[in-house]
């Protein structure tokens, strides 16, 4: 039995195709078919809130630290880079090579209560853990005034 990857958008793609067929080159694109399997890198992520700040965890498997960037611009936290993987064997009677490469980008609006200049970012084992601590509120002291 051949065990395959579910894909939920390879419907999408066929309809397309089925389209570009019937209606020629005049017919609109719905989707981009050209270059999905080879660009298309969407790491795994997981997000959970703590009682003390938000997590952030991504699946990065084969990208080096220095190919990724976290940054924080106009109240978005920006996460991105590039995955080069090439695994070679040579033995011989045959040779075998298999490529994995494609840039990501994910970007989080952040919450109101996110202390933005204490965030931190780990990378260990091919998981990024990104850490927003949450700024402690001060309680609002209810401030009675008399009337006269």
């Amino acid at each position: 039995m051949l065990i395959t990857k579910f894909d939920p958008f390879q419907d999408l793609r066929d309809l397309n195709k089925r389209f570009q067929y019937l209606g020629g080159s005049s017919f609109p694109k719905l989707w981009d078919t050209s270059d999905a399997s080879i660009s298309g890198f969407t790491p795994a992520m997981n997000t959970r809130e703590g009682e003390f700040a938000y997590h952030i965890d991504v699946d990065l498997p084969g990208v080096k630290k220095e190919d990724i960037k976290v940054d924080i611009e106009d109240n978005m936290l920006k996460i991105s880079g590039e995955r080069n993987f090439k695994k070679e064997v040579k033995e011989e009677d045959y040779y075998k090579v298999e490529t994995s490469f494609g840039k990501f980008e994910r970007n989080f609006t952040l919450p109101s209560n996110v202390d933005v200049e204490n965030i931190k970012a780990s990378s260990e084992d091919g998981v990024l853990e990104v850490v927003l601590p949450k700024i402690t509120e001060k309680k609002k002291e209810t401030k009675k005034i008399k009337v006269k």
